[in-house]
This record gives C-alpha cells, sequence and structure tokens, in this order.
C-alpha cells in the first residue's frame, strides 16, 4: 500500500523552511525593517559605521589658524604650514602624518579662509564635499568670539544652528566622511602669553581680537570682565560642538584637547603672539592626530 503524508504536515514543514530562509536572509544583509519582532521586540540592528583610523584623503575647512595666518611672515596666510593641510616638514600636518608627505598635495585640500565665523562653515563644507574625502577637520569658532565687542559675539544659539546646518548639508552631500572637531582655543590663555610684550600691544591695537586683546594691560574690574565673559562663551562653543558632533556617528571631537593645551609664547606667532607660529602648528597636528588614530574617541 502507498502512504502519503498528511496535507497539514507538508504545509507545516513548506512553511517552516519558508520562515528558515527569512531569518537566515535577515541575518545575511543585517537588514531592520524597524518593525518589533514576536513578543513586542525589535529585530537585530545594522552595525554602527566603523571609525576608521586611516583615512586616505582629507579636507580642512575653519579659521586662519588652519590658514597658518601670520605664521610664516606678518599678517599673511601661509597654508603650507597648515596643522591639517601643510607639507611643511618641520610641521608634519595631520594629512602627511595620516597620507605621508609624498601624497599630501594630490589628496588633501584647505577650504578654510582667514577671518571666517561659524556661519561661514556650510559654505566650506559643501566645497571640501566635491572629493568626497575620508577625514573632513573642522576648526572654527575664534572668530565668533574675537569681535569688536563683547556684545558683538556670535550668539550661541546662531552658533549652535550653522554648525547643525552645515553638518547636515556635509552629510547630504558626502554620507561616508569621517569629521575630526577641534575645540576652539582659550582665547584668555593667548592673552596672558602676549600682554607684557610692547610690540605685541602694538600689533593687537591693529585690531586682532579686540572682545579680548583691547587695553591688554588693563586690570579694571570692566577690563577683566569682557575677558572673562569672552572665555566663558569660547567655553560654551566647545559645549556645542561636543553636542552636535556626539549625534553624528562619524563625527569626533577632540574632548577639549586644543581648548586646554597650554600653548607657550615659542608656540605662537612672533608678528602676533596669537595666532600659532610653526611649533604651535606642529602641536595642532600632533594633537589631531593622536585623536584621529587613537580606537576610541576621546571622554
Amino acid at each position: 500500500m502507498r502512504t502519503t503524508a498528511p496535507r497539514r504536515s507538508v504545509r507545516r514543514t513548506v512553511a517552516g523552511a519558508g520562515v528558515a530562509v527569512a531569518v537566515l536572509a535577515a541575518a545575511v544583509t543585517g537588514c531592520d525593517s524597524g518593525e518589533p519582532a514576536s513578543g513586542g521586540e525589535r529585530g537585530p540592528r545594522a552595525a554602527a559605521p566603523r571609525w576608521n583610523t586611516a583615512p586616505t584623503s582629507v579636507a580642512a575647512v575653519g579659521d586662519s589658524i588652519t590658514r597658518g595666518f601670520d605664521a610664516c611672515s606678518v599678517l599673511a596666510d601661509c597654508p603650507e604650514v597648515s596643522w591639517a593641510t601643510g607639507g611643511d616638514p618641520a610641521v608634519r600636518s595631520l594629512a602627511a602624518r595620516l597620507l605621508g608627505e609624498a601624497e599630501v598635495p594630490a589628496h588633501s585640500w584647505n577650504y578654510a579662509v582667514t577671518g571666517a565665523r561659524m556661519a561661514d562653515l556650510a559654505g566650506q563644507l559643501t566645497a571640501a564635499a566635491q572629493h568626497k574625502p575620508g577625514l573632513v577637520t573642522v576648526m572654527v569658532g575664534s572668530n565668533d568670539a574675537c569681535r569688536p565687542t563683547v556684545s558683538s559675539m556670535t550668539s550661541v544659539a546662531d552658533f549652535r544652528a550653522a554648525f547643525e546646518r552645515a553638518l547636515g548639508q556635509l552629510r547630504a552631500a558626502s554620507p561616508a566622511s569621517q569629521v575630526y572637531v577641534s575645540s576652539v582655543p582659550d582665547l584668555q590663555r593667548l592673552w596672558e602669553q602676549g600682554k607684557d610684550a610692547p610690540m605685541v600691544r602694538q600689533v593687537w591695537k591693529l585690531g586682532i581680537c579686540q572682545s579680548m586683546l583691547a587695553d591688554p594691560l588693563s586690570g579694571a574690574e570692566a577690563a577683566t570682565a569682557r575677558r572673562e565673559k569672552v572665555r566663558a562663551r569660547v567655553v560654551e562653543y566647545n559645549e556645542v560642538l561636543r553636542e552636535v558632533c556626539a549625534k553624528d556617528e562619524l563625527c569626533r571631537y577632540d574632548g577639549g584637547a586644543v581648548f586646554q593645551y597650554p600653548f607657550s609664547s615659542e608656540q605662537l606667532s612672533r608678528w602676533d603672539w596669537f595666532h600659532p607660529g610653526r611649533d604651535g602648528q606642529a602641536r595642532l597636528a600632533e594633537l589631531a592626530h593622536r585623536q584621529v588614530t587613537a580606537a576610541q574617541p576621546p571622554r
């Protein structure tokens, strides 16, 4: 006598195989529909993007520091000594340390502009995104605090909105680019380094960061309060940089490394004692390289 399996068992077997195939496909692709699985739990999510400690191209955006202003000659840019993308062997820029000096000219780009503020960042990032760089360095904010008066400093709310907008535009144009964000330097510490030199005070009168550097020797209550307000605003800017960057899986804030770095007079420009000189640029490159190549972001 020929026997046949009950139809119900056959259907059950086929259905079970279908479920197994579906589960296997989901595991291989890492797909997550976002819908809750049985029991009210979500299925497995795709792994978050991993930080690449060896990017193969670098684009830089920001202000005069990244342009190497006053590092080579008075009141002039000197991008060849830029901490981010310069080719000067004495500096060993971040790009040189990551890519090798021979690769810097072809695989790095400097879109920083002397005098730029956070509101200018979106345009710079749009230009940088055309190259689909492996890494974008951001150092901006000093000019938002360095204004003719304390009252004309960029508000924290506007600073945040501009940074969020700029980072969002970069993500839309170049989703895979990593972003290294430097903290804003401690402007009060830079004032302390140069205030006692007569020649430096004369240069500062030309209009450099008057919110901090005006009346550099004054110990009056108003002058002291003015400098403290500028420093407090820089601290607030850095908190914005940290918070906004933390929301992006491919953004790494330096943990305040640049703000905390104790720049000495030997590391500052010999023309204005405010911007980093060659040695200061080299220290910035060293700090950035340490952060970019670390397995984990700074805490």
